[in-house]
């Protein structure tokens, strides 16, 4: 017998795979099927206080294997989200709201109201890399970064977990500024583009996205490897996971847990069992009774 159970911050996971906030996860019915499909949690779409309609098709660039997404961070604002969330936690599975703002006091605000509407923790988007005034723009600046954690952590109970960006200059002086959070998620998608050579323009209406998918995933792993060895926080690895031995990969450099978001999109919902069985085979393999063996043991040898 092998233990794929997780334990993240006191929340209890049944194997180590959440669906990461994007698209998926902005309706309460699609996030309850995800679940039931064998994820063991869902990370929500990315929520701020008022509502956000984002830019204009087109949004997103689908490529070989990658997507690059500038969907501008739209939303329906935290009080008409509460109706999801009241569907998605139906399922008895941990939903992590994901959160942004510009200011310390608009996290603050959502994040009690994601409190109320029963999230097992938050995660604040302190790293999209295309929305002008919050993201990535917020999460760049150390000072800012530590004020609104401490203001989040001083609102709610629950775990707090702070989501960096790739594109930083200085990631090891912003995760010492969130050392307050109980954790990190890494990494958000890597700023880039894409141009249609007929059109002589750029794909996307807002020029400039996020790319995801498996050319990430070796980023993410330098990324979580770097900030598990100097901080030895939990850590959700997120970036390019297709295959249980991607998060394998993720595991052993350090993170806790994983996310799994493109590849949802290209493979289906049954990429979360099919993760799972490949996770347990590749442990009886290897003779790893339990994931706690394989956490961050990259970063010890």
């Amino acid at each position: 017998m092998v233990n794929i159970e997780r334990n993240l911050c006191g929340i209890r996971l049944e194997n180590p795979f959440l669906l990461a906030s994007g698209i998926l996860d902005e309706n309460g019915y699609t996030m309850k099927k995800v679940m039931e499909d064998g994820a063991a949690g869902v990370v929500t779409k990315s929520i701020s206080k008022e509502e956000k309609t984002g830019y204009k098709t087109p949004v997103v660039v689908e490529l070989e294997g990658a997507m690059i997404n500038a969907i501008g961070l739209s939303n329906p604002g935290i009080d008409a989200f509460g109706e999801e969330m009241k569907l998605a936690i139906k399922c008895g599975k941990p939903v992590i709201g994901s959160i942004f703002g510009s200011l310390p006091d608009d996290f603050r605000a959502v994040a009690i109201k994601m409190e109320e509407f029963g999230a097992s923790a938050i995660e604040l988007n302190l790293s999209c890399p295309h929305v002008v005034g919050v993201g990535l723009e917020v999460g760049s600046d150390p000072v800012l970064v530590r004020a609104i954690i401490r203001e989040v952590k001083g609102s709610v109970k629950i775990p707090v977990f702070a989501k960096l960006s790739p594109n930083l200059s200085n990631p090891g002086e912003i995760a010492n500024a969130a050392l307050d959070s109980d954790g990190f998620t890494l990494i958000n998608t890597v700023r880039a583009m894409a141009i249609d050579p007929h059109a002589r323009r750029p794909v996307l209406s807002n020029a400039y996205g996020g790319l995801s998918g498996p050319a990430i995933k070796y980023i993410g792993l330098r990324m979580v490897h770097e900030i598990y060895r100097e901080t030895g926080r939990p850590i959700m690895g997120v970036g390019g996971i297709s295959s249980a031995l991607d998060a394998v990969e993720y595991m052993m450099a350090g993170s806790a847990a994983v996310q799994v978001g493109t590849a949802v999109g290209m493979h289906g919902r049954k990429i979360f069992k099919e993760l799972t069985l490949q996770l347990t085979e590749f442990m009886k393999e290897e003779g790893i009774a339990s994931l706690d063996e394989i956490v961050g043991i990259a970063v010890k040898k």
